[in-house]
């Protein structure tokens, strides 16, 4: 069980993570979303251990992460919003690397490493710098090394950004088999409409608060609204897409 207690992120007097409280069980997969701004991005680097809480506490397994944050750290597999990954390696040396980091040996590595850049039809381009590779291609190696060490957490912080149709289809089915084998997985994009296929529940953050924690069903059932779409655009505090549509074709005719 990952639980996270009034997890707070200041930057001066503002609050980009105001007092977070969830949990997620094995085999749970959590749709964490919300507009651009809202603190979903931080939440998550917080969970990777990239930025450091103002305030609150992460659980894992009843014990606190902090107490052991190494141990912690190697149970998690992290796919960021941006792929930026150095990039004079190729994809086939940063699998390399990033498995000499988990500890897997050698032997395996290599084996595991090919079988990762051949399932993602990255093969041909496995020696070639990730700096000539497109975004979906980058972001195929980072979903591969979150993957490689088998981890127990998986944080997906935007997964489809650049991945064509059929590589996005791979991995939704891939999260439903990742909840199958009992993985907790905290999935965060922009895409409602995969997310209320695949997330046994959806939290709804605005402003750095939560707003709404509960399977998408139940909050359209709630909130008698026929979509999470729907449920999306009544709890956040934005203006009115066609509102906004109109405003723009009005600044385009001057």
């Amino acid at each position: 069980m990952l639980e996270i207690r009034d997890l707070t992120k200041e930057y001066g007097i503002f609050p980009a993570v105001d007092h977070v409280s969830f949990s997620v069980a094995p085999g749970e997969v959590l749709g964490y979303l919300g507009p651009n701004g809202a603190g979903k991005t931080t939440t998550i680097k917080m969970l990777a251990g990239l930025v450091e809480p103002t305030g609150g506490r992460i659980l894992f397994d009843g014990r606190e992460v902090k107490s052991d944050d190494t141990d912690f750290k190697r149970r998690i597999g992290y796919v960021p919003e941006q792929s930026e990954i150095y990039p004079h390696l190729s994809g086939y040396d940063y699998l390399l690397l990033v498995g000499r980091l988990r500890d897997i040996p050698e032997r395996a590595l290599r084996d595991q490493a090919l079988a990762f850049l051949r399932i993602f039809d990255l093969e041909n381009d496995m020696h070639g710098s990730i700096g000539s590779y497109s975004k979906g291609m980058r972001q195929k190696v980072l979903i591969s090394a979150a993957l490689m060490h088998d981890p127990d957490i998986l944080l997906f912080d935007e997964p489809l950004s650049g991945l064509d149709v059929t590589s996005s289809m791979v991995v939704r089915d891939l999260i439903a088999r990742l909840r199958q084998a009992g993985k907790i997985v905290i999935y965060s994009s922009h895409v409602l409409e995969v997310t209320e296929k695949i997330c046994t529940k959806v939290i709804i953050l605005d402003k750095g608060r939560i707003v709404a924690n509960d399977s998408a069903a139940n909050l359209e059932s709630l909130m008698r609204l026929p979509s999470l779409v729907e449920v999306f655009s009544r709890l956040v505090s934005q203006e009115d897409p066609d509102a906004q549509a109109k405003k723009i074709m009005e600044a385009m005719r001057g």
